[in-house]
């Protein structure tokens, strides 16, 4: 369907689309549209932004909330970069800024339709017939995962160059293998480089490969990852860590798609997507003079923050299953459940590993339980003593000083199994001293 108050404009788009065998409807009412969308359904809605009635933003909000799976690609004279990320958030494919050529109109009709077929396929759990592993699974329901979720499904197909940030095991690479595995380069490779684990000279010969007899030891001529990424995607982990002087180079590269060997005298085209990962305040970085300037941005398309796991606990019991599961599938043990206490000591801990410390923390428990669920005293033996500092005064009206010392007795005796002489030991107090408190609080 398009949309659009100029009957010349519609005449045009819709011939182009005819011509190309799309089946296609055209209108230049907002609210008529609308209407024919309650008894039709249309896999891509092509829309003005500002048209009489009701503007094109207003109409996509209006689609999304009832037409989820239905594409839609804004036109308009007035674009904007805050204006596109709005109705890129509200779920618009793209925003394509008028005048545009036949060509770029038809590429972005063809990009849009080609994210649609991957949806479909997902939901029939059949994408390009390939294992359900090859597409990396984000397991959330808090509402930050959901939203990265959406903006990954949103960019793959785009082809636009991506960085992840986020603290460290936050699962930076397991989104940019979503990414990649539900964009249009999947069948091509997918080229993970830690850009912090080579020196200057190591980096220059494994982004760029070397010709025969370029160095000592250069016996035969090598590709570099730059080539190997061909039609595919890199991701360039820890970006932040990468040498000034790299950066000048691999800059040339994302600008003129080519590239030559170390010792090599040849231009190599190469086409890749650069999907980067840093833990670093990139944008401080540039600003102090660490990090050049023109490299963020070219790499800084498109922005995607990874919450901390402490920054969305209720996703913890979804990953701690889902771990689990997987331990099971690759010859683990099966686990079946984790005890209320070992459950409540993963909740209060902060993670500051992240996912990966949430992984680490799992396996080790599955590897030396005996039972078939994770318990308390298979949890390493600082969880337990960070539950003893976890005490949190209860919410409400101010307490009283004998209030808040009640209710941290509480807690400790809770959190000891009533042992008191450990009670008495985190207190500071005797265990007669104990007792005659909780005598005065009937805590007995």
């Amino acid at each position: 369907m398009i949309i659009d108050d100029d009957p010349l404009t519609l005449k045009r788009l819709r011939r182009l689309l005819e011509q190309k065998g799309y089946k296609v409807s055209s209108y230049t009412s907002p609210l008529g549209a609308l209407k024919q969308m309650e008894n039709s359904h249309y896999h891509l809605v092509i829309t003005d932004v500002k048209m009489p009635g009701m503007n094109g933003m207003d109409l996509l909000i209006n689609i999304k909330s009832h037409l989820s799976t239905t594409e839609v690609i804004l036109m308009t004279g007035y674009a904007s970069i805050d204006k596109a990320i709005e109705a890129t958030r509200e779920g618009a494919f793209y925003y394509l800024e008028k005048p545009f050529t036949p060509e770029q109109f038809l590429d972005t009709v063809e990009k849009a339709l080609h994210r649609l077929q991957i949806h479909i396929e997902i939901d029939k759990s059949n994408m390009a017939k390939t294992k359900e592993s090859d597409v990396p699974v984000i397991i959330g329901k808090s509402p930050k995962i959901r939203e990265i979720e959406t903006l990954t499904h949103q960019i793959a197909p785009t082809d636009c160059n991506v960085l992840i940030t986020g603290d460290s095991g936050s699962g930076k690479e397991l989104v940019a293998r979503s990414i990649h595995a539900l964009s249009q380069r999947a069948k091509g490779p997918f080229v993970p480089v830690n850009c912090g684990a080579f020196n200057e000279t190591l980096l220059d010969n494994e982004f760029f490969g070397h010709e025969k007899g370029a160095f000592t030891g250069a016996d035969c001529s090598k590709a570099g990852l730059l080539e190997t990424a061909d039609k595919g995607t890199i991701f360039l982990d820890e970006i932040g860590e990468m040498p000034h002087s790299m950066q000048v180079k691999l800059l040339r590269v994302l600008q003129e798609k080519e590239l030559m060997r170390v010792g090599g005298n040849r231009r190599i085209p190469v086409d890749v997507r650069v999907v980067s990962a840093t833990a670093k305040d990139l944008k401080a970085e540039v600003a102090a003079g660490v990090f050049r300037k023109d490299m963020y941005y070219r790499i800084n398309v498109v922005n995607i923050k990874l919450p901390s796991l402490k920054d969305r606990p209720e996703d913890i019991p979804l990953l701690a299953f889902h771990i689990l599961k997987r331990l099971y599938r690759n010859g683990g043990k099966k686990i079946n459940s984790i005890s209320p206490r070992a459950f409540s000591l993963i909740n209060n801990y902060a993670f500051p590993g992240n996912v990966r410390e949430l992984e680490n923390i799992l396996e080790r428990a599955a590897a030396i339980t005996d039972s078939d669920k994770i318990r308390a005293c298979d949890l390493p033996s600082d969880l337990i003593e960070l539950e003893l500092h976890a005490y949190q005064r209860p919410k409400g009206n101010m307490m009283t000083l004998a209030e808040i010392e009640k209710d941290y007795i509480s807690h400790l005796l809770k959190t000891t199994h009533n042992t008191r002489a450990r009670t008495a030991e985190i207190l500071g107090i005797d265990r007669a001293s104990l007792w005659r408190k909780i005598k005065k609080f009937g805590l007995d």
